[in-house]
Protein backbone atom coordinates (compact mmCIF):
# COMPACT_ATOMS: atom_id res chain seq x y z
CA UNK A 1 0.00 0.00 0.00
CA UNK A 2 1.04 3.33 -1.22
CA UNK A 3 1.88 6.55 1.66
CA UNK A 4 -1.49 8.07 -0.03
CA UNK A 5 -3.47 4.91 0.07
CA UNK A 6 -2.47 4.13 3.96
CA UNK A 7 -3.40 7.98 4.35
CA UNK A 8 -6.70 7.43 2.56
CA UNK A 9 -7.43 4.53 4.93
CA UNK A 10 -6.58 6.48 8.03
CA UNK A 11 -9.05 9.02 6.74
CA UNK A 12 -11.66 6.67 6.30
CA UNK A 13 -11.43 4.91 9.71
CA UNK A 14 -11.40 8.18 11.44
CA UNK A 15 -14.73 9.47 9.42
CA UNK A 16 -16.17 5.88 10.14
CA UNK A 17 -15.34 6.47 13.91
CA UNK A 18 -16.84 10.47 13.86
CA UNK A 19 -19.52 10.61 15.78
CA UNK A 20 -22.18 13.85 15.17
CA UNK A 21 -24.53 15.50 17.17
CA UNK A 22 -27.04 16.90 15.12
CA UNK A 23 -29.93 19.18 16.48
CA UNK A 24 -33.46 19.44 14.57
CA UNK A 25 -35.03 22.35 14.07
CA UNK A 26 -38.60 22.78 14.81
CA UNK A 27 -41.93 24.99 15.28
CA UNK A 28 -42.92 25.37 18.82
CA UNK A 29 -44.93 23.07 20.59
CA UNK A 30 -47.45 24.57 22.25
CA UNK A 31 -49.28 24.37 26.06
CA UNK A 32 -51.42 23.59 26.88
CA UNK A 33 -51.48 20.24 24.55
CA UNK A 34 -49.63 19.68 21.12
CA UNK A 35 -48.77 17.02 18.87
CA UNK A 36 -45.04 15.74 19.37
CA UNK A 37 -46.01 13.24 17.15
CA UNK A 38 -46.64 15.74 13.78
CA UNK A 39 -43.37 17.93 14.99
CA UNK A 40 -41.79 14.57 14.09
CA UNK A 41 -43.21 13.72 10.77
CA UNK A 42 -42.55 17.13 9.85
CA UNK A 43 -38.75 18.22 10.97
CA UNK A 44 -36.93 14.89 11.40
CA UNK A 45 -34.39 13.90 8.44
CA UNK A 46 -34.47 9.99 7.74
CA UNK A 47 -32.77 8.34 10.60
CA UNK A 48 -30.50 5.53 9.78
CA UNK A 49 -29.07 2.47 11.70
CA UNK A 50 -27.13 3.00 15.01
CA UNK A 51 -29.27 6.81 15.68
CA UNK A 52 -30.19 8.01 18.93
CA UNK A 53 -33.00 10.54 19.29
CA UNK A 54 -32.46 12.21 22.08
CA UNK A 55 -36.25 15.00 22.95
CA UNK A 56 -36.54 17.16 25.54
CA UNK A 57 -38.68 15.85 28.26
CA UNK A 58 -40.79 20.05 28.08
CA UNK A 59 -41.93 18.82 24.70
CA UNK A 60 -43.13 15.32 25.74
CA UNK A 61 -45.19 16.92 28.54
CA UNK A 62 -47.06 19.22 26.41
CA UNK A 63 -47.44 16.54 24.19
CA UNK A 64 -48.70 14.51 27.11
CA UNK A 65 -51.01 17.75 28.05
CA UNK A 66 -49.01 17.83 31.14
CA UNK A 67 -49.62 21.71 31.80
CA UNK A 68 -51.81 23.56 34.53
CA UNK A 69 -52.51 27.51 34.29
CA UNK A 70 -50.37 29.25 36.04
CA UNK A 71 -50.31 28.70 39.58
CA UNK A 72 -50.23 30.90 42.55
CA UNK A 73 -46.54 30.35 44.59
CA UNK A 74 -49.33 28.86 47.49
CA UNK A 75 -50.53 26.42 44.54
CA UNK A 76 -47.33 25.42 43.13
CA UNK A 77 -45.90 23.95 46.30
CA UNK A 78 -48.65 21.70 47.20
CA UNK A 79 -47.91 20.43 43.41
CA UNK A 80 -44.49 20.63 43.86
CA UNK A 81 -44.94 18.27 46.58
CA UNK A 82 -47.88 15.89 44.86
CA UNK A 83 -45.53 15.40 42.39
CA UNK A 84 -42.47 14.45 43.81
CA UNK A 85 -41.66 11.22 45.30
CA UNK A 86 -39.54 12.18 47.56
CA UNK A 87 -38.62 15.88 49.53
CA UNK A 88 -36.86 18.03 51.87
CA UNK A 89 -39.38 20.05 53.99
CA UNK A 90 -39.18 23.50 53.75
CA UNK A 91 -37.73 25.72 50.73
CA UNK A 92 -34.34 26.29 50.00
CA UNK A 93 -32.55 29.16 51.11
CA UNK A 94 -33.31 31.48 48.13
CA UNK A 95 -36.78 30.62 49.09
CA UNK A 96 -38.43 29.74 45.70
CA UNK A 97 -37.49 26.21 45.11
CA UNK A 98 -37.68 22.63 47.23
CA UNK A 99 -35.25 19.84 46.87
CA UNK A 100 -36.86 16.96 45.57
CA UNK A 101 -36.43 13.52 43.99
CA UNK A 102 -38.43 12.32 41.29
CA UNK A 103 -37.88 9.43 39.25
CA UNK A 104 -34.51 8.78 40.65
CA UNK A 105 -33.62 12.27 39.74
CA UNK A 106 -32.76 14.66 41.92
CA UNK A 107 -34.08 18.02 40.64
CA UNK A 108 -35.61 21.20 41.71
CA UNK A 109 -39.25 20.99 42.58
CA UNK A 110 -40.09 18.00 40.93
CA UNK A 111 -39.36 19.40 37.47
CA UNK A 112 -42.65 21.82 37.67
CA UNK A 113 -41.77 24.29 35.09
CA UNK A 114 -42.86 28.05 35.30
CA UNK A 115 -40.68 29.46 32.44
CA UNK A 116 -41.30 29.55 28.61
CA UNK A 117 -45.41 28.81 29.18
CA UNK A 118 -46.91 31.52 28.06
CA UNK A 119 -49.58 31.26 30.83
CA UNK A 120 -49.03 27.68 31.74
CA UNK A 121 -46.84 25.36 34.05
CA UNK A 122 -45.19 22.28 32.56
CA UNK A 123 -45.62 19.35 34.75
CA UNK A 124 -42.74 16.47 34.09
CA UNK A 125 -44.05 13.57 31.76
CA UNK A 126 -45.77 10.97 32.79
CA UNK A 127 -44.06 7.42 32.10
CA UNK A 128 -40.94 8.88 30.47
CA UNK A 129 -39.52 5.39 30.15
CA UNK A 130 -42.82 4.23 28.42
CA UNK A 131 -43.11 7.60 26.03
CA UNK A 132 -39.58 6.67 25.28
CA UNK A 133 -40.47 3.07 24.32
CA UNK A 134 -43.65 3.94 22.46
CA UNK A 135 -42.14 6.95 20.30
CA UNK A 136 -38.68 4.49 19.21
CA UNK A 137 -41.37 2.03 18.28
CA UNK A 138 -43.10 4.18 16.09
CA UNK A 139 -40.58 5.66 14.02
CA UNK A 140 -38.29 2.17 13.90
CA UNK A 141 -41.19 0.99 12.31
CA UNK A 142 -41.64 4.11 10.00
CA UNK A 143 -37.94 3.50 8.96
CA UNK A 144 -37.62 0.43 9.00
CA UNK A 145 -34.70 0.46 11.52
CA UNK A 146 -33.75 -2.48 13.99
CA UNK A 147 -31.02 -0.21 15.94
CA UNK A 148 -32.52 3.15 17.52
CA UNK A 149 -32.89 4.20 20.37
CA UNK A 150 -34.52 7.27 22.32
CA UNK A 151 -33.65 9.67 25.42
CA UNK A 152 -35.83 11.81 27.07
CA UNK A 153 -33.61 14.75 28.30
CA UNK A 154 -33.78 17.64 30.95
CA UNK A 155 -31.88 19.78 32.02
CA UNK A 156 -30.31 19.48 35.60
CA UNK A 157 -28.14 21.33 38.43
CA UNK A 158 -25.23 19.70 40.08
CA UNK A 159 -24.62 20.37 43.08
CA UNK A 160 -21.51 22.99 44.13
CA UNK A 161 -21.89 23.80 40.81
CA UNK A 162 -23.06 26.91 38.75
CA UNK A 163 -24.95 26.42 35.75
CA UNK A 164 -27.07 23.49 34.17
CA UNK A 165 -26.32 20.54 32.67
CA UNK A 166 -28.54 17.53 30.95
CA UNK A 167 -29.50 14.71 31.95
CA UNK A 168 -31.63 11.45 30.43
CA UNK A 169 -35.24 11.22 32.76
CA UNK A 170 -36.23 8.38 30.35
CA UNK A 171 -34.80 5.74 27.75
CA UNK A 172 -35.34 3.11 25.45
CA UNK A 173 -33.34 0.52 23.10
CA UNK A 174 -29.82 0.40 24.42
CA UNK A 175 -28.06 -0.26 27.39
CA UNK A 176 -27.38 2.28 29.26
CA UNK A 177 -23.74 1.38 30.84
CA UNK A 178 -21.02 0.50 29.54
CA UNK A 179 -18.94 -2.14 32.15
CA UNK A 180 -15.49 -1.86 32.34
CA UNK A 181 -15.46 -4.44 35.42
CA UNK A 182 -12.98 -7.56 34.85
CA UNK A 183 -11.05 -5.20 32.22
CA UNK A 184 -7.91 -4.59 32.44
CA UNK A 185 -6.51 -0.97 33.38
CA UNK A 186 -3.19 0.85 31.67
CA UNK A 187 -1.22 -0.96 33.99
CA UNK A 188 -2.65 -4.24 33.97
CA UNK A 189 -4.57 -4.35 37.37
CA UNK A 190 -8.25 -5.93 36.84
CA UNK A 191 -10.98 -3.01 37.53
CA UNK A 192 -13.68 -4.34 39.80
CA UNK A 193 -16.48 -1.40 40.25
CA UNK A 194 -16.22 0.82 37.35
CA UNK A 195 -19.28 1.76 34.60
CA UNK A 196 -19.61 4.60 32.31
CA UNK A 197 -22.97 6.09 32.26
CA UNK A 198 -23.77 6.04 28.43
CA UNK A 199 -27.23 7.48 28.87
CA UNK A 200 -26.64 10.88 30.54
CA UNK A 201 -23.41 11.47 28.90
CA UNK A 202 -24.81 11.81 25.70
CA UNK A 203 -28.19 13.65 27.69
CA UNK A 204 -25.60 16.00 28.60
CA UNK A 205 -24.27 16.95 25.18
CA UNK A 206 -27.62 17.05 23.70
CA UNK A 207 -29.06 19.19 25.70
CA UNK A 208 -26.01 21.65 24.88
CA UNK A 209 -26.82 21.55 21.65
CA UNK A 210 -31.12 22.51 22.38
CA UNK A 211 -30.24 24.94 24.26
CA UNK A 212 -32.29 27.09 26.99
CA UNK A 213 -33.56 30.19 25.43
CA UNK A 214 -35.72 30.18 22.17
CA UNK A 215 -33.70 28.48 20.10
CA UNK A 216 -36.51 25.78 19.12
CA UNK A 217 -33.79 22.88 18.99
CA UNK A 218 -36.11 20.33 21.37
CA UNK A 219 -34.38 17.44 19.66
CA UNK A 220 -31.26 16.09 18.59
CA UNK A 221 -29.91 13.05 16.68
CA UNK A 222 -26.59 10.95 17.95
CA UNK A 223 -25.16 9.64 14.84
CA UNK A 224 -22.15 7.09 14.83
CA UNK A 225 -21.89 6.29 18.60
CA UNK A 226 -20.65 2.93 17.72
CA UNK A 227 -19.73 1.80 21.71
CA UNK A 228 -23.52 1.43 22.20
CA UNK A 229 -24.71 -1.49 22.57
CA UNK A 230 -28.85 -1.77 21.15
CA UNK A 231 -31.70 -3.67 22.79
CA UNK A 232 -35.29 -4.76 22.36
CA UNK A 233 -35.76 -4.76 26.17
CA UNK A 234 -36.39 -2.45 29.01
CA UNK A 235 -33.23 -1.86 30.22
CA UNK A 236 -33.91 1.25 32.28
CA UNK A 237 -33.95 -0.40 35.74
CA UNK A 238 -29.60 -1.40 35.31
CA UNK A 239 -28.94 2.32 35.49
CA UNK A 240 -31.16 3.64 38.62
CA UNK A 241 -29.51 2.75 42.49
CA UNK A 242 -32.04 2.76 45.38
CA UNK A 243 -31.22 5.24 48.06
CA UNK A 244 -30.51 3.23 50.67
CA UNK A 245 -28.04 2.26 49.19
CA UNK A 246 -26.47 4.87 47.00
CA UNK A 247 -22.80 6.60 47.84
CA UNK A 248 -24.69 10.05 48.80
CA UNK A 249 -26.92 7.76 51.15
CA UNK A 250 -25.53 9.83 54.25
CA UNK A 251 -27.66 13.45 52.02
CA UNK A 252 -29.93 11.40 50.59
CA UNK A 253 -31.55 10.48 53.48
CA UNK A 254 -32.60 13.83 54.82
CA UNK A 255 -34.68 13.44 51.64
CA UNK A 256 -39.21 12.40 53.07
CA UNK A 257 -41.42 9.84 51.16
CA UNK A 258 -44.39 11.84 49.95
Amino acid sequence: MSAEEDTDAIKKTVVKRCMKFIPIHTRPLLPPQDNLYEVLAESLPSLREGDILCITSKVLAIHQGRCIPAPTPGEKDRIVLREADRFIPGKTRNGNLFLTIKGYTLIPSSGVDMSNGNGYAVLWPRNPHGAAEAICRRLRRKFRLRALAVIITDSHTTPLRYGVTGISIGFFGFEPLYDYRGKRDIFGRKLKYTKTNIVDALATMAVLLMGEGDEQRPMVIVRGASFVKFTNRRTHRALVIRPEKDLYYPLLKAFRRR
